[in-house]
């Protein structure tokens, strides 16, 4: 998951970039003591890097690979799912980039543009005449 370059983060946020709802953020507070974020003036929180990393590892094992909250509270205790998380989250992107082009641009259709571009910036640099 690529993250902002932000030292910390909203609920809002996070929902959105982790694609859960912020009252289920708040739940899983409560049922993974691993996840605390920062709380500041008027009980707001604020999520960490490592924070946001953790929602994602929890919603992978909670909603990818079906486990219970007790489950994913051992499988957390137990071993880094770094790996497998990042090969969902590689999965989703390409999954979500298909579905905005779903018609990829050909080999010979990037050699055209290029040939484009480069005779614009010809003219443009006063090497052609138009």
């Amino acid at each position: 998951m690529e993250l902002p370059d932000k030292k910390y983060f909203s609920i809002g946020e996070v929902a959105t970039l982790c694609n859960v709802k912020p009252h289920v953020l708040r739940y899983w507070e409560t049922e993974f003591p691993q996840l605390s974020p920062n709380k500041r003036r008027g009980n707001r929180r604020y999520y960490q890097a490592n924070d946001v990393r953790l929602v994602s590892k929890i919603k992978f094992l909670l909603y990818e690979k079906g486990f219970t909250i007790y489950g994913a509270k051992l499988r957390l205790k137990e071993k880094p799912l770094t790996k497998e998380v990042q090969a969902l989250n590689r999965k989703n992107t390409k999954e979500t980039t298909d579905k905005i082009n779903p018609n990829p641009i050909s080999a010979g259709d990037y050699d055209s543009l290029r040939k484009e571009i480069r005779l614009v910036i010809d003219v443009l640099d006063g090497k052609i005449e138009t």
